[in-house]
């Protein structure tokens, strides 16, 4: 009988397939799930034997310790960081997103002048 390993809702792709290497390359022997056409079923990593479970569940402790090295290691940039890297694209970025959230919200500002 399955056991439920690891739900990957709300995981990122690299976390995800960090896991998946590490399961594979220990070859625990696991299927996936995902969340469906419209993201409402568990997205998981599932045990096909579930006797392997504190295994597994040892090893997922050792990859998530691993993951969260790797995260330390390389850091997301900030807001600031991005805009020193790059001004000119993080400027003409934030004046897109103003023009659509200005023409989304023009039609609703007419209906209330009347």
């Amino acid at each position: 009988m399955a056991k439920l390993l690891f739900k990957l809702n709300g995981v990122t792709e690299e976390e995800a397939n960090f896991v998946r290497e590490r399961l594979d390359e220990a070859n625990v022997d696991y299927y996936e799930t995902n969340q469906g056409r419209w993201g409402i079923s568990l997205a998981a990593i599932w045990l096909k034997n579930k006797d392997d479970y504190t295994d597994a569940r040892a090893l997922l402790d050792k990859i998530q310790e691993d993951w969260l090295e790797e995260v330390r290691q390389h850091p997301i940039p900030t807001m600031g960081q991005r805009f020193y890297e790059r001004p000119t694209s993080f400027i003409l970025t934030l004046i897109a997103i103003a023009a659509i959230i200005g023409l989304s919200v023009l039609p609703f500002l007419g209906a209330f002048t009347e």
